[in-house]
């Protein structure tokens, strides 16, 4: 998995690119917890590098969008396809996170 975190115009845009699992998905967790701490309004997760997501990948992109609306930030996920964007369905979250 590789990932990066970058900011423009108030916007907060976390790119995730590989496989996010359950042996990527706690590498990620020092980038999710500084975005929470910087309570950005707005934060944009971009997965259209995304091969690959399990349940534990999905726990740490609900769990960004859970926190950040705690504060009134907005977090949406764009760029879905393939694997990911099928279990984004099947768990109706394309109806809440998809921009």
């Amino acid at each position: 998995m590789q990932f990066s975190t970058s900011k423009a115009d108030g916007v907060a845009t976390l790119r995730i690119a590989g496989d996010l699992d359950a042996v990527t998905a706690p590498e990620l967790r020092p980038s999710l917890d500084a975005l929470l701490a910087e309570r950005n309004p707005r934060v944009v997760v971009d997965v259209s590098g995304l091969r690959l997501i399990d349940s534990l990948g999905v726990h740490a992109v609900v769990s960004l969008y859970k926190k950040a609306k705690d504060y009134g930030g907005v977090v949406t996920v764009q760029g879905l396809s393939d694997q990911p964007l099928v279990i984004f369905k099947l768990l109706r979250l394309d109806r809440v996170l998809l921009s």
